[in-house]
C-alpha cells in the first residue's frame, strides 16, 4: 500500500513537472517570438514582410536597413549622449541614494520618519509639468545635458529598497563594534555598509541605468537641441520620418526612402534594445534579490 501510494505521488509529481515544463516552453515561445520576428523582419525583404510571408525565418536577406543606420551620424551622436546620461546619471543616483538610505536607516536619527514622509509624499503628488518646466527654465537648464542627468537624482522607490536592505541585512552590532574601534559614520558607511551592500547596489545600478537608457519623455520636454538628444529621441525622429516616406511623402529631409523604411523601422528597434538585452542575462539574478528586498516593509 505504501509502495502504491509512493507510486501515485511520484506519478503526480511527474505529471505536474511535465505540465510546468510545457507551460514554461509555451510562455517562453510567446515572449520570444515577437523579438525573433523583429530580428528576421529587419533583415528580410520589406515587401515579403508586408505580405506576411516572413514568419519564422528571414527571406531575401538584405542589410541595407542596418547599413543606412550605421551611416547616419545622428545614431552615433545619440548613442554617445545616451552613454553619457547613463554613466554620469547612474553615478549621481548612487551617490545620492545610498548615503540618504543609510541616514534614514539609522535608528538614532530621530527625524528619519518625518524626512521619509517627504520622500514618500513625492510618489503620490507632484507640482505638475508646467511648474516643473518653469522651475527648470528659471534655473537656465532647458536644453542642456545637465537637466537630463540630474532631473531624477534620486528615485523614492529605490531609496526605500536601499534603506530596507541596510536596516534588515546589516546587523546593528557591526556599527557598535565599529564605534568602539573609533569609526565615524562616514568611515562605517564607506568601509562596512557599501562593501556589504553589493547586492542592493547592483540592483539599484541596474534600475537607474535602465531608466536613463529608456528616458524619452524628459528629453522630449526639456530639450530642444539636436546635439543633446539621446538615442531614444533620435530613433523617434527616424521612425517618424520614415513613416512619412512610407505614406508617400518623399520630400521629408532625413528619411531613408520608402523601399527601406520598414527595414530601418525594425533595425532601429534592434539598435535601441540590443545593449539592454545583452546586459540582462548577466544581472537577471539581481532582479529576484531586488524584488525580495522591496517586498519587505520599510
Amino acid at each position: 500500500m505504501e509502495k502504491i501510494g509512493q507510486k501515485q505521488i511520484s506519478t503526480a509529481d511527474r505529471v505536474f513537472g511535465i505540465v510546468v515544463v510545457a507551460l514554461s516552453i509555451l510562455i517562453f515561445a510567446i515572449v520570444l517570438y515577437p523579438l525573433w520576428f523583429i530580428v528576421i523582419a529587419s533583415i528580410s525583404n520589406s515587401n515579403l514582410v508586408n505580405l506576411g510571408q516572413v514568419k519564422f525565418l528571414p527571406k531575401d536577406i538584405r542589410f541595407y536597413g542596418y547599413q543606412q543606420i550605421i551611416e547616419d551620424s545622428r545614431i552615433w551622436k545619440g548613442y554617445l549622449n545616451t552613454l553619457i546620461y547613463v554613466v554620469v546619471g547612474t553615478v549621481l543616483n548612487m551617490v545620492v541614494t545610498m548615503p540618504a538610505a543609510y541616514a534614514l536607516s539609522r535608528r538614532g536619527f530621530k527625524a528619519r520618519n518625518k524626512v521619509m514622509f517627504y520622500f514618500v509624499f513625492t510618489m503620490f503628488f507632484s507640482g505638475g509639468l508646467v511648474p516643473t518646466y518653469m522651475t527648470i527654465s528659471a534655473l537656465h537648464l532647458i536644453s542642456t545635458k545637465t537637466i537630463l542627468i540630474i532631473f531624477v537624482a534620486v528615485n523614492t522607490y529605490n531609496l526605500i529598497i536601499a534603506r530596507t536592505f541596510i536596516e534588515s541585512s546589516i546587523p546593528e552590532d557591526l556599527y557598535e563594534a565599529a564605534v568602539l574601534d573609533g569609526c565615524s559614520h562616514f568611515s562605517y558607511f564607506t568601509k562596512v555598509v557599501i562593501p556589504l551592500s553589493k547586492a542592493v547596489n547592483s540592483v539599484l545600478i541596474l534600475y537607474y541605468a535602465v531608466y536613463h537608457w529608456n528616458d524619452y519623455f524628459n528629453a522630449l520636454v526639456y530639450n530642444s537641441k539636436q546635439e543633446n538628444a539621446p538615442l531614444q529621441i533620435v530613433l523617434r525622429e527616424i521612425l517618424l520620418l520614415n513613416q512619412a516616406f512610407a505614406s508617400g511623402n518623399g520630400g521629408v529631409q532625413g528619411g531613408y526612402g520608402q523601399s527601406s523604411a520598414d527595414q530601418v523601422k525594425y533595425a532601429v528597434i534592434i539598435v535601441s534594445t540590443l545593449p539592454i538585452l545583452c546586459v540582462y542575462p548577466f544581472v537577471q539574478k539581481y532582479f529576484e534579490k531586488g524584488v525580495m528586498i522591496g517586498a519587505v516593509k520599510g
